[in-house]
Parts: C-alpha cells; structure tokens; sequence
C-alpha cells in the first residue's frame, strides 16, 4: 500500500514568514504522496479589524457571520493558500491550492445551534476521496484551506484539524496514512514553562488524568480529538510537534496512540 503524509500547519508558523518557510521546505522534501492543510493564523481577524468587522471568538473558535465570512475566504482561499502554493512551487512541488468547493472535494453541513451559534461554520460531511486519489497520482500536491462548502451555493468556514483528520481518514482505505500537525511547541508538553518537556506519547486511555492535572489545556483537547478520531478510522501513525519532525525521525515529537 502507497504512503500518504497528511500534513497540517497551523499556529504561529503561519504568522511568521521565516518559520513558514522552514516548514514549507521541511515539507516540499518529503518523499511519495502528500497534502498539506492550513490554518489562516490571526490575518483574518487583522484584516476584520482593518475593515471595521468586529471579530468574535467563543473558545477559540471563531463565530463565522456573513461580515466575518467574507474575509475569511478571502484571507484563507486567496492570501494565505496562495502564498503557501508560491513558496512550495519555489521548493519544486507541483501544489495546487484547494477548498472544499473545488472539484465538490469537500462536503460540510453549517453547524447545528446548540448553546453557541457559530454562524457559518462547517461540520465535515464527506471527502471527495475518489478526486483526491486522481490528483495524487497525478503527481499534484493538495494544498487545502479550512474553507468547505454545503453543495447548495454556500461556503463555510471548518477548522483545519478536523478538516486534516478526515482527509487522512478519507483516504486511509488507499494509502498508509501518517498524520502530521505542525505547531510552534516540540509537541504536548508535561510543563507549559519547559519547552523541551515534550510527553514522546500518549494513549488514548490517558488523555482524562492529563486534563486532570492541567497538563492538557482545553486549546489542545479538540486537536488530541482529531487526532485520536484518525487512529479509530484507519490512519496509521499520528504526531504533533515542530516541522522539523517531517524530516528529521529523531526530532522531538509527541506520539499518538489508542
């Protein structure tokens, strides 16, 4: 079975030209197939304020409203997708940038209103895994924003780890899927205030003590979600850390496992 490295950056690699750039390079040598997803970091917000749109946030996730909606699919679709496709072309990737309305790639569904109405954010629904496997073999590298869209004319805003994990889930059926999310941190530290404190793995079964503890704050549960979801439906290894761990295996990094 042919490997897939999906691949996620996110965070402040995203505000920092040099350090995404590093990242970029780290990912452009990875040998066979690959994907890469995105995040939008703060521009979006940036440019809501510059534009007199107040920003609203629950959680950390963003209330998607038709204002706010505009300038995300700017900023993400247009600003920072095509700056991610330039500089991985400069690395001799074939890139091409996506979002989920592109050849239907991926389906959403606008979030249910429980507590909280997130506006204009999308549930994933299903991956176009058939056009995903063409393009692969096609030698193209995906480049996907956190963009979606419903089939019926309306585009949504869906979180980039989620949208990553179900990408690797989606085609785990066709490829051996490893699973990458590229931060700032080393990976999952045991002491916020050590940055080389990095926890080499952790199983499922040991997420509730580490919450417990305060080990494992609430901004890194819903990525430990994803990333647990992916091993339950088919992906085969997981990591979270710096991108330097596309490259070097010695690199630290925290595993996941069931």
């Amino acid at each position: 079975m042919p490997k897939l490295n999906v691949v996620k950056i996110g965070g402040n690699l995203i505000e920092s030209p040099a350090d995404l750039s590093c990242a970029l390079e780290a990912f452009a040598a990875m040998d066979g197939h690959k994907i890469l997803v995105h995040g939008g970091g703060k521009r979006a917000s940036e440019v809501c304020e510059k534009m007199g749109i107040p920003a609203k946030m629950h959680n950390g996730r963003r209330i998607t409203d038709d204002a706010s909606l505009e300038v995300t699919i700017m900023v993400y679709a247009g600003l920072a997708n095509k700056k991610i496709v330039a500089e991985l072309q400069k690395n001799e990737v074939q890139a091409l940038g996506v979002t989920g309305a592109d050849l239907n790639l991926i389906q959403a569904q606008k979030r249910p209103v429980t507590d909280i109405d997130y506006g204009w954010a999308g549930d994933v629904e299903k991956v176009n895994s058939v056009a995903v496997e063409k393009l692969l073999n096609d030698n193209i590298t995906l480049v996907f924003c956190a963009i979606t869209h419903n089939s019926k004319g309306q585009l949504l805003n869906t979180n980039a780890d989620t949208i990553a994990a179900e990408i690797a889930t989606a085609m785990a059926p066709q490829f051996e899927v490893h699973l990458h999310y590229c931060f700032e941190k080393k990976g999952v530290l045991m002491d916020v205030n050590d940055p080389d404190s990095v926890i080499e793995n952790i199983q499922k079964e040991e997420v509730a003590l580490l919450q417990t503890k305060g080990i494992i704050a609430d901004g890194m549960l819903p990525k430990l979600h994803n990333c647990f979801y992916a091993l339950e439906n088919g992906v085969t290894k997981v990591f979270v850390g710096q991108a330097d761990m596309l490259q070097n295996e010695l690199a630290p990094k925290t595993s996941l496992s069931l």
